[in-house]
């Protein structure tokens, strides 16, 4: 296949699933794997253009953090907070995902277990969904800084493929008692500090493998999944709202056992 067609799909598939709770990375890897495009080749691709997505985030939300921004400097106790929040929360990611880089990538080979983690974490999702009371409202700055360390340390457990970071980030906010909208919010604005780390930590561990060509191919996928977050995101909002994460759980468990087939199958 025609390498503008890949990474215009890739871009696609970040795009949509980058801040859905199902999972970018594990999307990105099983799409390589079932469509036989060389993995090792499109390894880094699939995490430079995740500031495409990011972006999306930025020019979504730029009245908060306009808002912030203009708050720190005057001190406000809801700016500091916010922004105290987002750190603490991203703490630990920081420091596990440094620490065990190598094993994580290794697991990123692993199709299979991808296909594993979508459903357990969709059947995750509907227990959560099911069981979890809201009590706590007031927005991001709302959030105690014990709850922002919490919800960072399950932010974690998407270490593994497949599991979703922003899955796990919700379900951990709502366990909580953190109401859907806030929780969601976290997880968009969580995701700022920790895919930039993430990127900027592949980008310089793979320098040797980025060419001018790959440089072109990162643009183009760059620009898609900008593009296609921008509606997906605003659409995801509104689905939240009205029918709650079970959508997506149902999605999850489909998906991976049709994946798991597929796999066996190729």
């Amino acid at each position: 296949m025609n390498d503008w067609l890949v990474a215009i799909i890739l871009g696609i598939v970040e795009g949509i699933t980058e801040f859905l709770p199902v999972s970018s990375t594990g999307h990105l890897v099983l799409a390589t794997e079932l469509l036989g495009f060389d993995a090792a080749r499109w390894s880094v691709f699939n995490i430079a253009i995740q500031p495409g997505a990011i972006l999306a985030i930025v020019v979504l939300y730029w009245r908060t953090f306009l808002a912030v921004l203009q708050g720190l400097f005057r001190r406000e106790p809801n700016s500091v907070a916010f922004v105290r929040n987002l750190l603490i929360a991203f703490l630990p990611a920081a420091v596990l995902g440094f620490a065990f880089n190598d094993r994580i990538e290794a697991l990123l080979e692993n199709a299979t277990v991808i296909a594993w983690a979508l459903i357990v974490g969709g059947v995750a999702i509907l227990i959560v969904e099911r069981l979890a009371k809201t009590y706590k409202t007031g927005g991001i700055a709302g959030v105690s800084w014990f709850d922002s360390l919490r919800i960072g340390l399950v932010q974690c457990i998407a270490m593994i493929p497949g599991v979703s970071r922003s899955g796990a980030t919700i379900m951990g906010a709502m366990t909580l008692g953190i109401e859907r909208r806030t929780a969601a919010e976290f997880s968009f604005f969580l995701a700022l500090p920790t895919l930039t780390g993430a990127t900027v930590l592949q980008m310089v561990k793979h320098r040797d493998a980025i060419t001018a060509d790959s440089l072109q191919l990162i643009g183009v996928g760059f620009v898609v999944s900008f593009i296609v977050a921008l509606v997906v995101v605003k659409g995801f909002m509104a689905l939240v709202t009205r029918h709650g994460f079970a959508p997506f759980a149902w999605y999850r468990i489909v998906a991976g056992g049709v994946a798991l087939i597929a796999l066996n199958i190729h």
